[in-house]
């Protein structure tokens, strides 16, 4: 069995909070705290917060919703505390609690009072929706019961918006719990769970997403073509499967939101491209679905970064592997079911150069606001792109104070991802003028390569080493 890799920093916030959790026992008011976990589906919650409890070793119960009906989510959280460690658990199945608010008193009641205890609330969203007043029981029975037992309330979920709604202002449950976003393993993670290089590693983030689910299926040292040959063999390999289980969750076949995305995935970018690869849909619609992918973290919307304001919205699907799925397997589904993944494998050759040299950047750009400040280059408060409407001026990188509309322009700097072609004085003439189309000024030249640089005259490079470096610092 693979081990557990990454998530450190998560873990301890865990940790941080069952600490003071004991540490408040004795100490007079309520001892209780609660933390409220968010991430998109398959990113590894549930087995974050597994991990944690093996590590903790307190009593605890894991308890799932799965959308069905407020009575059978009742007699599944019965089930889940009378299996569970925690001590009286067995109450639950004497008393067998009718209502959601005489079960959160029972659990009150079995949860020990000399020692930390742990209780797991996984998908909290199917509850919200499926049983009336859920968020009002919950802040009721918190206040006045769970919260005065030295008990760590982690409550997880995957639709975005719906646990950032659950701490809004005007809900009940606001301010009662922190708040914890779980995001995919990074490219560190993925070259230490896979025994990969730093380059290699950036290619299994592009393609995983780092996913663990995904991730778990590539061997250890596997290459990332013998990863995907293998992956498309197999009907029912979680790189075929998983983005699909993940979009039926969170939207029905027919929402407009469905072909929207695969209009961005597909490589569409602007409002009006989106829409004619969408069917042609009116304006209005489009509005509303990408307004809905955007608040789901499904995909982001973003502006040009510079010193003038610009209306240049250009749209990506926030997640690597959801793009990489809508970019070469979705189309292509019904020739990998008929065994012919040979054929997608070698369409995924002829474009994956391309591909990835764009889909890199927000992994780059992500690298450099943590590796910064260096020897060479400040902090930057934003780090985006630059673009034009024509694309006639196109910056990969552009450090500034603020965004879109900066006050000043910190460095400037070009991606070039390639294995065999390094970054040379033909690309630092291009960046040389595509600065001068933005600024007149000598802002800092930066340049990130996969396989070096070989000219002079730039403030900083930066390689794969560097890059995956940034997610080994502490903190």
């Amino acid at each position: 069995m693979r081990r557990f890799i990454g998530r450190q920093h998560e873990l301890g916030v865990l940790r941080g909070v069952l600490d003071q959790v004991r540490a408040a026992m004795g100490a007079g008011g309520a001892p209780g705290q609660c933390v409220l976990i968010r991430g998109r589906r398959r990113v590894g919650k549930s087995s974050l917060v597994e991990e944690f409890l093996r590590q903790a070793e307190v009593p605890a119960v894991f308890y799932t919703a799965a959308g069905q009906s407020a009575e059978q989510e009742l007699a599944e959280l019965v089930e889940a505390v009378a299996g569970s460690t925690l001590p009286g658990g067995e109450l639950f199945v004497e008393e067998a609690p009718g209502q959601w608010n005489a079960a959160f008193r029972l659990l009150a009641e079995v949860l020990p009072d000399d020692a930390p205890s742990v209780v797991v609330m996984d998908e909290v969203p199917y509850l919200m929706n499926r049983v009336d007043a859920f968020e009002g029981m919950l802040q009721r029975a918190w206040d006045r019961q769970l919260s005065r037992k030295p008990v760590l309330l982690l409550l997880i979920g995957s639709d975005l918006s719906m646990m950032e709604a659950l701490n809004d202002y005007a809900r009940p449950f606001h301010q009662r719990g922190r708040e914890m976003v779980v995001g995919p393993l990074n490219p560190a993670d993925i070259a230490d769970m896979l025994g990969l290089p730093p380059a290699a590693a950036f290619d299994a983030a592009l393609v995983t997403g780092g996913l663990p689910l995904i991730c778990r299926e590539w061997g250890a040292g596997q290459g990332m073509w013998d990863f995907l040959r293998t992956s498309l063999e197999s009907p029912v390999s979680a790189l075929l499967v998983s983005a699909e289980r993940s979009l039926a969750a969170e939207f029905p076949p027919q929402a407009m939101g469905r072909e929207v995305l695969r209009a961005i995935g597909s490589g569409e970018r602007t409002f009006t491209n989106i829409a004619r690869a969408a069917g042609g849909i009116a304006h209005t619609t489009l509005s509303r679905a990408t307004e809905l992918l955007i608040e789901k973290g499904v995909v982001a919307a973003e502006l040009p970064v510079s010193m003038r304001p610009s209306k240049e919205r250009r749209y990506r699907v926030a997640d690597p592997y959801l793009r990489f799925w809508l970019a070469f397997v979705e189309p292509h589904m019904a020739e990998i079911e008929r065994m012919r993944g040979d054929l997608t494998l070698e369409r995924i050759r002829e474009r994956w150069t391309a591909w990835r040299g764009r889909a890199v950047e927000p992994l780059v750009r992500e690298a450099l606001a943590r590796l910064l400040p260096d020897g060479d280059l400040p902090a930057a408060p934003v780090i985006g792109g630059y673009w034009t409407r024509g694309n006639d001026v196109e910056i990969d990188l552009v450090g500034a104070d603020r965004e879109p509309v900066a006050k000043r322009l910190l460095f400037l700097g070009s991606i070039k991802w390639l294995e065999r072609s390094p970054f040379d004085a033909h690309d630092l003439a291009a960046l040389h003028r595509h600065r001068a189309a933005l600024t007149d000024d000598p802002v800092p030249l930066v340049a990130v390569s996969r396989s070096g640089v070989k000219c002079q005259g730039l403030t900083a490079t930066y390689g794969p080493d560097e890059l995956v470096a940034a997610w080994r610092r502490p903190g």
